[in-house]
């Protein structure tokens, strides 16, 4: 077991309880969410993980030490942390920020910048950026090296304390989809904070609900959308995401059609060749084993059509994008937000496996409402309701 907690109390003076008994198993590769209202605990917890708190009673081990027993100092360098509004160090380069720890840690120079260059690449970042100082870059691109620093010593554990709290809807849904998908690639641990139950039933493997110190339910998303264990875990979810409960289940993978793509290096003309043989606007662009790279327009064919240019060279690389493994729920939120007609599907090397349209996905919704409302679609009962509205009109009742 990567991370056992045992019995976990908090008490300050005058008998203040925070946490009460808290319990928890966690094993390697888990995403686990804290959710619940404002003094639930939830923070309190997560930070006696890396002894930012000490625990009143209780025990916490990773990898079956005691982190009682263990020097803090080194213990808070074996554990990735992130703290809301992600806090770089104004005076040090994008370089520094990321290997901060890995310094502290006694890497080499030729390690430390090795590895930067792989962590910047990882959240699609130019090399360059890496010698410019956080004030250079935008809020969002802060955000991103805040989060591959935690990553950059290759940590086990990653502690999140509501690090996207303060952003824009549509920084904040990138930001998510950021994090998970690194979180899969590279088979850490997160614990994460939050008081959105959206962002929890997003990102989360398993959810922990607590309130007034105490653990009040312990489960995967899905289970606790469909069995919440009392009022307080319904009203926390919500009813609109209770109605939705039955799309949870089910996966983009398994409702994904066969996508329409081409291959970096062709040029433009094939591009239009393809577009109009199978009658679409856009097409995906993957590399030689078909990872996806980016999306191209018919606008931009018309425009370099010309040109002598490969697809590659006048593609757009910003693709929204959705893992196959994502839940369907999660999915239909962000394309009706985002107004997108479809979305490419990707496994978890982000190779191009398909494509899901808006109408697929909100058929599906669709069909769960009706069902969760008692309407059946049923062809004799239509005729039937339409026979009797027409005998009503007719005066026949």
């Amino acid at each position: 077991m990567l991370l056992e907690m045992s019995h976990l109390s908090k008490v300050y003076p005058g008998n203040k309880v925070v946490v009460d008994d808290f319990n928890l198993d966690v094993e390697k590769g888990e995403f686990i969410c804290f959710i619940g209202t404002s003094g639930s605990g939830k923070t309190t917890t997560m930070r006696m993980i890396n002894r930012m708190l000490k625990q009143s009673s209780g025990t916490i081990k990773i990898n079956g030490q005691d982190i009682a027993k263990m020097d803090p100092v080194k213990l808070r360098r074996k554990i990735g942390y992130v703290i809301q509004n992600i806090g770089l160090m104004p005076h040090m380069t994008i370089r520094e920020n990321i290997t901060l720890v890995p310094k502290l840690l006694k890497w080499s120079e030729e390690k430390r910048n090795e590895r930067a260059k792989e962590m910047i690449k990882l959240v699609d970042l130019p090399e360059d950026f890496l010698d410019r100082y956080p004030s250079q870059l935008s809020g969002g691109q802060q955000q991103r090296i805040g989060v591959v620093r935690a990553l950059a010593a290759d940590q086990d554990i990653i502690l999140m304390d509501e690090p996207f709290g303060a952003l824009d809807p549509i920084t904040r849904e990138d930001l998510q989809d950021l994090v998970k998908d690194l979180q899969e690639r590279l088979g850490k641990t997160f614990i994460f904070v939050t008081h959105d139950m959206d962002e929890a039933l997003r990102l989360s493997s398993r959810i922990v609900v607590m309130t007034g110190g105490k653990q009040v339910q312990v489960d995967t998303p899905e289970n606790i959308l469909r069995k919440p264990a009392n009022d307080f875990v319904a009203n926390l979810i919500g009813q609109d995401r209770l109605i939705q409960a039955k799309p949870s289940i089910t996966t983009v993978g398994q409702v994904a059609n066969k996508p329409v793509s081409i291959a970096i290096d062709q040029p433009v003309v094939r591009a239009l060749d393809i577009m109009h043989s199978r009658r679409v606007d856009t097409l995906l662009v993957t590399d030689a084993e078909q990872h996806l790279k980016g999306v191209v327009s018919i606008e931009k064919i018309n425009e370099y059509y010309h040109s002598g240019k490969t697809v590659g060279e006048i593609m757009d690389p910003n693709v929204f994008y959705v893992n196959e493994n994502s839940i369907i729920r999660d999915t239909v939120d962000r394309i009706l937000k985002r107004g997108l007609r479809n979305v490419p599907v990707v496994d978890n090397d982000r190779k191009l496996v398909g494509i899901v349209t808006r109408a697929t996905l909100v058929d599906i919704v669709y069909d769960a409402l009706f069902t969760d409302d008692g309407i059946t679609t049923d062809s004799s009962t239509d005729a039937s309701s339409k026979s009797e509205e027409q005998k009503e009109k007719d005066g026949d009742q």
